[in-house]
């Protein structure tokens, strides 16, 4: 199974920020990172009007779009009611792939790292510390921790602690 962190933090903390930075810093240190980001709003990755969204929609369960530059695996699931992440990571290609980073998933027992800034309306204290999470990325110093703080302006370190956590 391909290692798993979820990247977890209330909205507006700044998740997808940090994964862009983070994501080209991982490929520099030779870590092949997957993402699997998780969202509450209805998504479509097809478009209306095109043969794969109107052959989906007429019941296909699993449909593959695929080009010579990338391909897309969409699957139906209306009778689940809540979302396996691992059944999700185990669909992802784990010879291509060190990593897999997860935005969201906070409550999943995987490890994590909590994201905080200060200015948003929780206080540090309300940070959901249990014994899944690996560090806190802040941009204030957090006292008390007993698992690494790091600063959150400086991805580089993020991805050298996160290089260090896999062994690489």
């Amino acid at each position: 199974m391909i290692p798993l962190l979820a990247i977890a933090a209330w909205s507006g903390t700044g998740k997808t920020t940090l994964l862009k930075r983070l994501i080209p810093l991982l490929h520099e240190q030779g870590i092949r990172p997957g993402l699997i980001k998780h969202t509450h709003h209805d998504m479509d990755v097809d478009k209306p009007g095109k043969d794969s969204y109107e052959l989906r929609k007429a019941g296909a369960t699993q449909t593959i779009v695929a080009s010579k530059k990338r391909w897309a695996l969409m699957t139906e699931t209306p009778e689940e009611n809540e979302l396996d992440l691992h059944r999700l990571a185990s669909r992802m290609d784990a010879s291509s792939l060190d990593l897999v980073l997860v935005e969201g998933f906070k409550h999943e027992a995987v490890p994590k790292m909590l994201l905080y800034r200060e200015g948003l309306a929780h206080r540090p204290e309300a940070l959901e510390i249990d014994e899944h999470v690996i560090a806190v990325a802040s941009d204030i110093a957090i006292h008390g921790l007993k698992i690494p703080v790091i600063d959150i302006n400086a991805p580089e370190k993020i991805a050298a602690f996160i290089a260090q956590w896999l062994g690489k």
